[in-house]
This record gives C-alpha cells, sequence and structure tokens, in this order.
C-alpha cells in the first residue's frame, strides 16, 4: 500500500539525512519519492541492471549480495542502499532481493543527483569518502577536551588553606577548584595563597574560600585550544576549569598549553634519538598516546597519524641498536635489522607489541652468532620498557628463528613458497610486510625481489595465500548490520583490528604479491596495485575509501578512550556510534566483503 504524504514526512523525519534538512527542503521532495511493494523472494535489482535511484526501506527486509551471490548484509527499517557508491555507470554491481514483505520509497536517479547538489548534509551522509578533514594540529584546531586535564583536584569551601596547600603539593598541581556536589564555586591558586595568606599575613586555617577567586572564568571542552590563550592572555590567568551542564570535567593550565604545543613527533624523535637508556626513551614513548589524541583532533589523515607513531617505533629500534653496538662493539659482519607487523608496514596505532628480526651476512661463523643474539636480547628488552610489549607469538629477533644468515632465510621463503601449508601461510603473511629499520639494507634488496618474483609465479602458493586473506572477515551480520562479540570481556563489541583493518591489510599483501609490487604499506599497496592495473580504479577507490574509513574509526576511537583516560584498544561498541556513524561503517564493511568474495572466486575488483 503506497505510503500518503504525511506518513511519508514522518518517516522521513526520523531518517538520516533527512531530518537534518530544512522543512522547506522536505516539502519540495516529498513528491520525488515512490513508494513499492515487494514481496518476500522479489527481486529488487539484479546484478548489472540500471537502478531506479536510491532505495530507503520503511517496513521489512532486504539481503544485498555481491556478485558472486555471497550475502554481504541484511538491511531493515530506515536502511537506504542503491547509492552511487555502489553502483558502475549507474549500474548494480551487487543484487537486492526481498526477506520477507518489503515497503520501500524510491528516489529517483535524477532527484537524488539534486538533492546531492543541493543539500550539504545530505552530500556529506551519502559521500562514503568523506570530506577532507582539516590537517592542522595548532590550538584554533583543537577543541578545549584535548588539551583539558581530567579529574582537577578539588576540595569543599569550608578546607582551611593550609590542607589546600597540602593537595596542592602532593598532587603536584598549582591550583584547587573549590566545588560543592560538583558544581563550580570558585578556584585557589598557589598564588592566592602566597599572596594572600604569605603575605598577607591571614592565618593558615582560613577557609579557602576566603581567598579563592569566585564564579571563575570557564570555557567548555567543545571550545577551540584558542579560546584558552586568549582568555588567558586578556585576563592575564594561568588556569581555566572547564564545565559542562553546570559541572566541573576538567582544567586547562598554562601548563598544558606548553605540552600540547610542545609535544609532536619531531619532538619525540629526537628525545629518543639522544636518550643514554631505555628508560630514558621510555619516558618520551610515554607521551604517544597524548600524541595520538593531538593528531586525531587535528584532522590528520590516519596513514599520517599511524606513519608518525611509527617514526617514533623506527628511531627508537635505531637508538637502541646503536647503545647495543656501543656496548657489545662494532658488528663483527653486517647485519640488517627489520621490522614485519604493524611496524613494518608503518601503520601502528596506540596499540602495539614489536615483532622483529635480523638478517645477517652469509660470512657469518657459530662463534660469531652470539654477538647477535645478545644485540636481539638488548634491543627486544629495551622495547618491551619503551612499551612495545614483548610479542606474544614470539615473532622476534631474540628467537633464534628469526636470527639467521641470509642463506637460511632464502630458504625459509622458498620452503614456504613451495609448501604453503597452514603454518607457511602465517609465517609467509608476516613477513611479506618486512621493512629495513637499521643496518646493511642491501643485505635485503635481492633477497625481496627474488622473493616477489618466485612466490608470483606459483600459483598453488598464491592461491593459498588467497585463502588466508580471506580469514578474517568484516563483521557483518546478517540481522542487526553487525556481527559484534558474543562472549567476554568484549561482548557486544566490534573488533576493529582484526575484523576491520586486517581484511583489507591482508588484501592488499595479495594484491602487492599478483603485482609483484614492493610497498609495504596497504594504503600504498593498493594505489600501487591500481597503478599497476592489478586493481580496477573504480574498485581500488571503493577499497581505498572503505579502508580509510575503518582505520580512521579506529583511531577515533583509540583517541576517545585516552581522552576519557583509559587505555586504547580495538574494540568499538556499535552502540556508540550514531545512526550516521552505523551506516557508513557497516558500508565500509559491505564494500571489503566484496572485494574479499571477488578475490576469492579468481575475479578482478569491481568496477
Amino acid at each position: 500500500m503506497p505510503l500518503d504524504t504525511p506518513a511519508l514526512a514522518r518517516f522521513l523525519s526520523a531518517v538520516h539525512p533527512y531530518d537534518a534538512l530544512s522543512p522547506q527542503a522536505i516539502d519540495a521532495l516529498l513528491p520525488k519519492f515512490k513508494s513499492k511493494l515487494f514481496f518476500a523472494g522479489d527481486d529488487i535489482y539484479r546484478l548489472d541492471e540500471q537502478l531506479e535511484g536510491l532505495f530507503l526501506i520503511h517496513e521489512g527486509q532486504v539481503e544485498v549480495r555481491d556478485e558472486n551471490d555471497v550475502p554481504v548484509s541484511l538491511l531493515g527499517r530506515r536502511n537506504s542502499f542503491g547509492e552511487r557508491g555502489l553502483l558502475r555507470d549507474g549500474r548494480a554491481v551487487t543484487q537486492a532481493r526481498a526477506i520477507e514483505d518489503t515497503l520501500l520509497v524510491i528516489l529517483p536517479a535524477e532527484d537524488f543527483d539534486t538533492l546531492l547538489a543541493e543539500q550539504p548534509a545530505a552530500r556529506k551522509f551519502f559521500d562514503r569518502s568523506r570530506a577532507a578533514k582539516p590537517r592542522k594540529n595548532d590550538l584554533a584546531h583543537s577543541r578545549v577536551e584535548t588539551l583539558m586535564g581530567r579529574n582537577p583536584l578539588t576540595c569543599p569551601p569550608g578546607t582551611t588553606v593550609q590542607e589546600a596547600a597540602v593537595l596542592m603539593r602532593d598532587a603536584r598541581v598549582s591550583s584547587v577548584c573549590v566545588t560543592q556536589d560538583d558544581h563550580l564555586d570558585g578556584i585557589a591558586t598557589i598564588r592566592d595563597v602566597s599572596g594572600k595568606i604569605v603575605a598577607g599575613g591571614l592565618p593558615f586555617d582560613t577557609p579557602v574560600e576566603a581567598i579563592m577567586t569566585a564564579d571563575p572564568l570557564t570555557l567548555s571542552p567543545s571550545d577551540i585550544g584558542s579560546d584558552v590563550l586568549h582568555l588567558m592572555m586578556e585576563r592575564h590567568i594561568g588556569h581555566v576549569p572547564v564545565t559542562e551542564g553546570g559541572k566541573l570535567v576538567g582544567i586547562v593550565t598554562q601548563t598544558d598549553l606548553t605540552r600540547f604545543q610542545a609535544v609532536s613527533s619531531a619532538e619525540l624523535v629526537s628525545e629518543i634519538a639522544h636518550a643514554t637508556t631505555a628508560e630514558e626513551m621510555a619516558e618520551v614513548t610515554a607521551r604517544i598516546p597524548q600524541l595520538l589524541v593531538q593528531l586525531v583532533a587535528g584532522g590528520n589523515r590516519h596513514e599520517i597519524v599511524t606513519r608518525l607513531i611509527t617514526d617514533i617505533a623506527d628511531t627508537a629500534t635505531r637508538r637502541l641498536l646503536a647503545l647495543a653496538e656501543e656496548k657489545f662493539g662494532p658488528p663483527p659482519v653486517p647485519y640488517l635489522w627489520l621490522a614485519c607487523g604493524s611496524q613494518g608496514r608503518q601503520e601502528q596505532t596506540g596499540v602495539s607489541d614489536q615483532d622483529n628480526c635480523i638478517m645477517i651476512d652469509d660470512a657469518v661463523s657459530d662463534a660469531q652468532m652470539g654477538y647477535f643474539a645478545d644485540l636481539a636480547k638488548f634491543v627486544c628488552d629495551g622495547l618491551d620498557i619503551c612499551g612495545y610489549v614483548y610479542c606474544p607469538g614470539d615473532m622476534m629477533a631474540t628467537n633464534p628463528r628469526w636470527c639467521q644468515p641470509v642463506r637460511v632465510w632464502r630458504d625459509y621463503f622458498k620452503g614456504w613458497i613451495a609448501k604453503p601449508d597452514n603454518e607457511a601461510q602465517m609465517l609467509a603473511s608476516v613477513m611479506f610486510d618486512l621493512r629495513p629499520i637499521g643496518g646493511s639494507t642491501g643485505l635485503f634488496e635481492d633477497l625481496q625481489e627474488d622473493t616477489l618474483n618466485a612466490a608470483a609465479k606459483n600459483s598453488i602458493f598464491v592461491a593459498h595465500m588467497v585463502g588466508n586473506s580471506l580469514k578474517h572477515t568484516p563483521p557483518l551480520g546478517l540481522l542487526r548490520g553487525f556481527a559484534t562479540i558474543r562472549s567476554g570481556e568484549h561482548k557486544n563489541t566490534l573488533d576493529l583490528k582484526h575484523n576491520g583493518v586486517v581484511p583489507v591489510v591482508d588484501l592488499g599483501r595479495v594484491y602487492a604479491l599478483q603485482g609483484k609490487l614492493v610497498e609495504v604499506n596497504t594504503r600504498a599497496r593498493l594505489e600501487a596495485a591500481i597503478h599497476a592495473g592489478v586493481l580496477s580504479a573504480a574498485g581500488g577507490q571503493d577499497l581505498l575509501d572503505a579502508y580509510d574509513l575503518i582505520a580512521e574509526s579506529r583511531l577515533e576511537h583509540q583517541a576517545a578512550q585516552i581522552k576519557a583516560g583509559g587505555r586504547p584498544d580495538n574494540f568499538l561498541a556499535p552502540a556508540d556510534l550514531s545512526d550516521f556513524e552505523r551506516s557508513h561503517l557497516r558500508d565500509a564493511f559491505v564494500v571489503v566483503k566484496s572485494l574479499q568474495s571477488a578475490v576469492g572466486h579468481g575475479k578482478g575488483m569491481l568496477g
């Protein structure tokens, strides 16, 4: 039964992005929509069919399948599908079928184009690649919540000045907020104590409310950093409480501003490069979480954030290698320290263990191997002190298996390629992400080229690597949009690492193998694969857009955890996302799932 205009208006008022449009825009849009009823089992559209436009589910359920007839999503009420991100020249690259009796409202293609052209809110919602974010990392582009210290020191109004001074001394801060039931009454600083008590001759048992600045100037978490700086300079103050809904939630001090402007990847790299012990380096790497928060808040793209964070790990590794050589003497033969895993791909986030190995010149003798065992232990122990914890799978240079002459490494790769069993697939996946960090890079160049050539020529090995790349799947559920973790500590969350970025990382590795591409970074691999013709331009761009959204969602999640005073992880609760965010994240997972299916069926990319 078709929807009448009032019913359609009520429905659109609860659906993104229409709920953000003006009443006039909605009134103009209503006559454009048409409704159509599909019975259970009906095809809504088929592969390569010219689509009518944008579909929006009013009632019912729709199953979307890829070109290989593999289910990728089950959509329900208020979900849209058929937008141009899933089209090829206006033709469908997926197929959709009604699972139950389903009422759809359809916006014709030409009217959808007009909507995108005239309404920024709609354009933003349906732009799956998302508008470019500002990339500056300064006070004018950072919110107060990024700068402020949380859980500021507080005391009740009746606290004596001496008691307040002791509180500040023990907490090593220069101010205390005077509160009652989370309401901010005032703020007292060390300057108030010295100027009004010591210099003014007041007794130490004077109530702190007698010397505090009552009803102080405050800012909200959503204000920008420049507001803090301007307020401090205009009013000659050094402390600005932050309130939200009348409650005290934080404080920004001059020290916070100085720390914010001083924390940069270049500054951390410089300090690590001059450190003389692992413990000194650890004091520097402890500031990486704050750097991550600032980089994300500054609008930097995910590949920039992870590259800068990885640069710090690279610097720490090279500094530890130098300290090891100072301790044990120069190496008896040339060697090369390499990173694999996320460090190898330059994709480290706020959660990283260490994955590394050593390749040694074939001239090494058995007697000289002890030197490299000592060097490996020194460096790996130092990295652990710096927060790069030992690899749970023992994929480290301290494992004798991964500290070997180049000839042994050649045999490793030959064996994995010739006999791609489960262990070989796993090891090859890790070792194809190798990147030189310190030492003689020439030891790896020929080995990398020879291995890529041999691997690409072995169709059985390639097939096994393709199969291995499909073991991690996007968290798409057929009932509720997402397949969350069902039990344990992270129940009802999405693993944005293993089910988010890893499927794309695995695909990138396969494309690099097929194209004999030397790039190691995932995004660089995808771009190189497009350039080399391994991926079509349209399909490759879809995958890049999906990867960007997933990776940035992961970083934003970690930054939010750090700002809240927690430890970053990869587990995101869909309930924490808006409908807007869930819709786009689901679309990104659908793209990855579709491209996994294409690779699994031996086909090229979409497009």
